[in-house]
């Protein structure tokens, strides 16, 4: 790997470990698109229809988000997936993120999450390939803790990706990990945004 390959790579890495910061508990998370960017303040309209205005902090990353398949998950894999209880027991997926092998552990555990009311969030190492059976996955977690989720054909599979502030568009689909400042006003150092066909689906 030439220099300016390793570079790029190293760049890619760092703001998907900022971008796995929306994983925190306090976390204000944002998702809508995007309606404008002036300077350093970056304009989303969310999916209730609010529009907010967000700082964007010195030396805020971005990265994008890629489509992938179960095909992709393997034993050993790290994921995070959000889920929500099924009617007839256990959990369904709503979303799934593959994450790099360099970020194996980040945000590791099974928390409250609010893509959907009700929803929890679990990022844990895929136990065993021969669990992947009838697109369900077994995770685990916090010291052998186990949770098993099945992912339905509908299920946004992502991994994270490269971009670059001129992605951020209007209308471009963002998510996006924030946080409130000393004056009240939203504040992020971190944004993920959907460019390469797929909305961020966290």
């Amino acid at each position: 790997m030439n220099l300016k390959s390793f570079a790029i790579v190293l760049g890619t890495v760092s703001s998907v470990i900022g971008a796995t910061q929306a994983w925190a508990a306090d976390a204000i998370r944002v998702r809508g698109t995007v309606v404008s960017v002036a300077g350093s303040t970056l304009t989303v309209k969310d999916r209730d229809g609010k529009t907010n205005a967000i700082t964007l902090g010195n030396g805020w990353k971005i990265s994008g988000v890629a489509t992938a398949s179960a095909a992709d998950i393997k034993q050993g894999d790290f994921l995070g997936i959000a889920s929500i209880s099924k009617a007839d027991g256990g959990s369904g997926a709503l979303e799934v993120v593959i994450f790099p092998a360099a970020l194996k552990g980040t945000g590791e555990g099974d928390r409250d999450w609010d893509l959907q009311p009700n929803s929890r969030m679990t990022n844990g190492t895929v136990a065993d390939v021969s669990e992947i059976e009838g697109r369900t996955v077994t995770l685990t977690y916090d010291n052998g803790q186990k949770k098993q989720i099945a992912i339905p054909q509908t299920t946004p599979i992502v991994t994270f990706a490269t971009a670059t502030p001129a992605d951020l568009t209007p209308g471009i689909a963002v998510f996006v990990n924030a946080e409130h400042g000393g004056d009240g006003k939203l504040v992020a150092n971190r944004v993920v945004v959907g460019n390469h066909g797929i909305a961020p689906p966290m």
